[in-house]
């Protein structure tokens, strides 16, 4: 067995925006399952404690320059300063579970073809009502969409919880500056080649306000057209 197998090194991102109530539970969620990984928190220039409590829980934290999800990723990738074998990407809003990434990070060693690992909210564990019905039923319209337009299917396109080869990001700067990032990822990954997966996950009530907008869902639906030209 090789080392990326017995011990791999594991880069954890983390876009945050004033999200004092749930950062703290989800780095302690993190270090519960994954106590070797370095985790990174990208702030997006909080008004809260965000960055505070991140530091006081043992995250390291790197300032956004620009503003945006996308952004906050494609900053955090410039940051790492070495290679890694995987990164996970994870919401800071105690929405997913951290137990489920040992799982994901096993698929993708064991499977050479898959560069990313998706947890996918919409299985029938789901509960409607940790999303209000206007998110949900947009979140399906989008995720419909998404694989009607882009010809990449996934159940649950949007997901805030990934696994992915440091092959497929290192050097990546996304055009996307927002939530549209993670369709402009899904591309991404199948142009380099990989395959995507996804595995039924749990889905919690998020710790805090909400950031997605209404129009939020229209930026994602512009990228959508957008990547099928590219």
């Amino acid at each position: 067995m090789n080392k990326e197998t017995i011990n791999p090194s594991i880069l954890v991102l983390m876009a945050a925006l004033n999200e004092e109530e749930g950062i703290g539970p989800t780095i302690e969620d993190l270090k519960s399952h994954l106590n070797e990984a370095r985790i990174l928190v990208i702030d997006g220039l909080s008004q809260d404690k965000t960055a505070e409590i991140a530091r006081a829980m043992g995250a390291e934290v790197v300032f956004q320059e620009g503003r945006g999800k996308g952004d906050a990723i494609g900053y955090g990738v410039s940051q790492a300063n070495k290679d890694y074998d995987y990164v996970v990407l994870i919401d800071a809003d105690y929405t997913y579970p951290a137990k489920f990434i040992r799982e994901m990070i096993k698929l993708i060693q064991e499977n050479p073809q898959l560069g990313m690992v998706c947890g996918n909210r919409f299985n029938s564990h789901f509960d409607t009502e940790r999303m209000n019905d206007l998110f949900y039923l947009g979140n399906r319209l989008l995720a419909f969409t998404h694989n009607l337009l882009n010809g990449i299917t996934m159940r649950d396109p949007l997901t805030g919880l990934r696994v992915l080869r440091w092959s497929v990001l290192k050097g990546w700067k996304p055009r996307s500056e927002g939530f549209d990032v993670e369709v402009e990822l899904n591309h991404e990954v199948e142009r380099q080649g990989y395959h995507i997966l996804e595995i039924d996950i749990a889905y919690r009530k998020r710790l805090g306000e909400k950031k997605l907008k209404a129009h939020d869902g229209v930026a994602i639906l512009k990228r959508m057209i957008t990547e099928i030209q590219l």
